[in-house]
């Protein structure tokens, strides 16, 4: 039973892993809100994976961050909140969706974005580890 509950965490890690990647080829897909996921999905299952991705160059501090104290850079928000106008603006051109499913995607991407703006922020890492020293 104990290998199938590893395995079942270690296939939704990579499941989350592989939506982050696909998140660094399209521009509207996030990258780091999967790998954090991923992260928590290795940290039960995965110790390896876990590792590999707080120790990642260029993701591993956002994800320090956000694991660490549940911040997100002021840089990051705006990118975020930008794409996610866009997104917005381009779904009214496609005549496909009712309206009431394009009034839906607007909400939903509002409450993100309440969300994400009501997060403490971080500026930098390295207020992330001066914070760690101090306890």
């Amino acid at each position: 039973m104990e290998l199938m509950t590893t395995m079942f965490w270690r296939c939704l890690a990579l499941v989350f892993v592989a939506v982050g990647f696909v998140g660094l080829l399209l521009p509207v897909m996030p990258t780091v809100p999967f790998l954090i996921a991923a992260l928590w999905a290795a940290s039960k299952g995965w110790p390896s994976l876990e590792e590999k991705l707080l120790n990642h160059p260029k993701y591993g501090p956002d994800i320090r961050a956000w694991r660490e104290t549940r911040s997100i850079r002021r840089n990051a928000k705006w990118a975020a909140s930008l794409m996610m106008l866009g997104g917005y603006i381009i779904l009214w051109f496609i005549p496909t969706p009712p309206v009431w499913a394009k009034l839906t995607v607007g909400a939903v991407l509002l409450i993100v974005g309440v969300f994400i703006w009501t997060r403490p922020e971080l500026f930098n890492e390295t207020s992330l580890n001066n914070e760690n020293s101090d306890s």
